[in-house]
């Protein structure tokens, strides 16, 4: 039997997610069954994180075992043939028996784009958070700079986040800025659900002045989601990278 790594690209605004659900198309879904075809077999996908409906990804990692004698560039020309547009798959290779998607990970770094002007982008709508106010990067990059460290994530969590316990280390938060555009990057050893869009609608209220950067440590210590901000649309998060040894 052996064990094969995919790295996933997708845009995620066609699916319910990554993990297969009875009411709708998922990306885990549509790569299982373009494998069944190609293999004869259905192997269950494992992804390093799963992503929520609407949010994309660049760098998802997953595995599968299986029993095919396909090499891993012959595989990848097979799927890439068979998924539609918006899944490529830009890795396939062989790994240790050991090796898991998940479980073997050591970090993510997560992007979220913001559109700051006052009109959309045709191109872009399904890709960023359009915010037409005006937003103060500085005190943001003070608010990103409480949220570095390990801590209880409490207040940044979804209610319904099934984590065995709250606590994660967030080891760099970036915010750039190019024209109208706002990228803040996010790396950490893992996330818990929502985490990432919660932050940044915390540091979009922060940016807007509703907020002060000085009341986030407060957040953290609460535990509450309720004294965090909003939670900022799926479709501006991107999976950039997960990180392995």
């Amino acid at each position: 039997m052996r064990n094969l790594k995919l790295t996933i690209e997708y845009d995620g605004t066609n699916y319910h997610g990554w993990q297969i659900q009875p009411n709708g198309v998922t990306v885990q879904e549509t790569i299982e069954m373009v494998l069944a075809t190609l293999t004869r077999q259905r192997p269950k996908v494992i992804c390093a994180g799963r992503t929520d409906a609407g949010v994309h990804a660049e760098g998802q990692a997953a595995h599968f075992k299986t029993e095919t004698t396909m090499d891993s560039e012959r595989l990848q020309k097979g799927m890439n043939a068979l998924l539609p547009d918006d899944i490529v798959i830009t890795c396939v290779e062989e790994v240790a028996d050991d090796f898991h998607a998940r479980y073997s990970a050591r970090g993510k770094t997560y992007r979220y784009v913001i559109l700051n002007r006052a009109y959309p982008s045709v191109f872009q709508r399904n890709r960023c958070w359009q915010i037409t106010f005006p937003l103060d990067l500085g005190a943001m990059r003070e608010g990103a700079a409480h949220l570095l460290g390990r801590h209880d994530f409490s207040s940044f969590q979804a209610s319904d986040c099934c984590a065995k316990h709250p606590r994660r280390e967030v080891r760099d938060m970036v915010i750039e800025e190019e024209g109208p555009w706002i990228r803040i990057y996010v790396t950490a050893d893992a996330f818990l659900k929502h985490m990432v869009r919660n932050m940044v609608g915390t540091l979009v209220d922060v940016g807007r002045g509703k907020t002060g950067a000085a009341a986030i440590p407060a957040m953290l210590a609460a535990r509450d989601r309720t004294r965090s901000g909003g939670t900022a649309p799926a479709h501006g998060l991107f999976l950039a990278a997960v990180i392995y040894r």
